[in-house]
């Protein structure tokens, strides 16, 4: 176990440094999001209660790093014909797919987590997420083939973190794509969930979290 509190593209370069590979990774990195704010906009008011108040494009404090920022390290630290998972919404799905074509993987499909609840939106509530599924060289296939690209869990209530993901979707992308004691890697820590799904299913795991506030809630998490 792994759990590190710094930039990770630091702390990615110094496991490549050491010549250390993981079996998957499993990351929801931070990515443009928009709201549709304006001031004169007129909507339902419960709307302006949400995560997303303005339109900015950001709605974390470390909310700056781009793709291309770490795609290539993530292809540098997995192991060769071993699967990656990147979630993402619809604003950038195009572009990350493009992104992680042009590092080298190679895409296996495209998973729609169904989230159970709607967001609010101009043009369609919003009710799924993407993540992106891909490889590096060789096809492999998931522990359960029987699997749908529609995986279907609730959305957690009472979140420690906005974009919190549920440890059952979590638990079965680490179950298809790892084996007992395989280490799983996650850059972009948030709130543990991935952390959780890992002891859960007994597997290894390197974790890093730059936001302080955000690592101290997945070290009382673990701790529990």
């Amino acid at each position: 176990m792994k759990l590190i509190n710094w930039d990770c593209l630091e702390e990615m370069d110094k496991l490549i440094e050491q010549w250390i590979k993981v079996d998957a990774i499993i990351t929801d990195p931070p990515y443009k999001v928009i709201s549709w704010w304006n001031k004169t906009a007129k909507w339902i008011s419960w709307y302006w209660n949400s995560v997303l108040k303005k339109n900015d494009w950001k709605i974390f404090n470390h909310n700056n790093i781009k793709i291309e920022d770490y795609i290539d390290k993530l292809f540098n630290l997995l192991k060769d014909n071993s699967h990656c998972y990147i979630m993402t919404n619809t604003i950038n799905l195009e572009y990350f797919l493009a992104t992680i074509r042009k590092a080298g993987f190679k895409l296996h499909n495209v998973l729609i987590w169904k989230k159970n609840t709607k967001n609010a939106n101009r043009g369609y509530m919003k009710e799924v997420e993407y993540i992106i599924f891909c490889r590096k060289w060789k096809a492999k296939p998931i522990n359960n083939c029987s699997s749908p690209t529609v995986l279907e869990h609730n959305n957690p209530r009472n979140k420690t973190h906005e974009t919190e993901k549920p440890v059952s979707l979590l638990e079965q992308l680490m179950f298809n794509s790892s084996n007992e004691w395989d280490i799983v890697l996650d850059p972009f820590m948030w709130s543990w969930s991935c952390g959780v799904a890992c002891k859960n299913l007994n597997r290894d795991f390197i974790w890093i979290e730059l936001d302080e506030n955000y690592f101290n809630i997945a070290k009382e998490r673990i701790n529990n």
